[in-house]
């Protein structure tokens, strides 16, 4: 049976570090090499994801923006975009500048992808986001609203206080044209929101590869809220020790945590041989 193996990245795949512990690259890439149809599906964008899982060989297409994008880093390219429509990100920016939220706003220009922002009006955890992110291309600041949603826009993210975020997400979780996900960051303090339009899901993107790949099991790794749906297509699914107690009861098992090569282990145990 031809099975493809599907890993989130933060907090599953990644050490602390935001990045592939060396043992995981070493004994991946051996089982890449051998034949493991292994790739991972992320909230993150393409260079943020390439520099994390630096020195690992991924050989087929990834899923980037849960779900928003699938790409392929062997080629260059998008095979598959799902995007906002004009009167959509109008919409979504209304709804926060109703709560005073300044959002990031991720789009496509010129083949190229942007993460824009209104320069001076940055919380402290967007300001930390950019600072580990200097230096990158896609970070273009703007001066306007018109700016922000020029080109072809398929995600916000928003960094700042829980009590304003969380507003907002009483708003637009329970509009059906979009996903909203709302949790607190990973390695830091600060609370997130993300807003997608509504087939841009880990599932979504999962159920592309398997038809793209042509297999007929996909087995996954996650920890938490922005996995559930991916579990829900996959025909065995597995959550890492430190992943969320609902997630936990949701999978076919709990293996070791991110921290300890919890996914790398259990494909070398279980999940192929060559």
């Amino acid at each position: 049976m031809k099975t493809l193996f599907v890993t989130d990245l933060d907090g599953t795949l990644l050490t602390k570090e935001q990045r592939v512990s060396a043992y995981s690259c070493e004994h991946l890439n051996r089982l890449i090499g051998a034949g493991l149809l292994f790739t991972f599906a992320t909230a993150r964008s393409a260079e943020s994801a390439k520099n994390a899982t630096s020195g690992l060989n991924i050989k087929i297409p990834v899923v980037l923006y849960n779900g928003g994008l699938l790409y392929d880093f062997n080629t260059d390219q998008t095979l598959r975009a799902i995007l906002l429509s004009e009167e959509e990100k109008r919409y979504i920016l209304d709804v926060l500048n109703s709560f005073n939220i300044h959002p990031f706003a991720y789009s496509a220009q010129e083949g190229k992808e942007k993460v824009k922002w209104i320069v001076e009006r940055e919380t402290e955890g967007m300001r930390r986001y950019l600072f580990r992110r200097r230096g990158e291309s896609r970070l273009a600041p703007v001066h306007s609203e018109r700016e922000l949603l020029s080109d072809y826009v398929f995600y916000f993210h928003c960094i700042g206080a829980r009590e304003h975020l969380e507003l907002a997400w009483n708003v637009l979780k329970y509009d059906p044209r979009f996903i909203c996900i709302f949790h607190q960051e990973m390695y830091q303090n600060d609370f997130w929101m993300e807003i997608s339009p509504r087939e841009a899901t880990k599932a979504n993107g999962v159920s592309f590869l398997r038809n793209y790949l042509g297999c007929e099991k996909v087995v996954c790794f996650g920890d938490t809220a922005n996995d559930s749906d991916m579990f829900d297509v996959c025909e065995e699914k597995y959550a890492v020790m430190n992943a969320d107690q609902w997630l936990k009861e949701k999978a076919t098992g709990v293996i070791g945590y991110c921290e300890e090569d919890g996914v790398c282990k259990w494909l070398m145990e279980n999940g192929f041989s060559s």
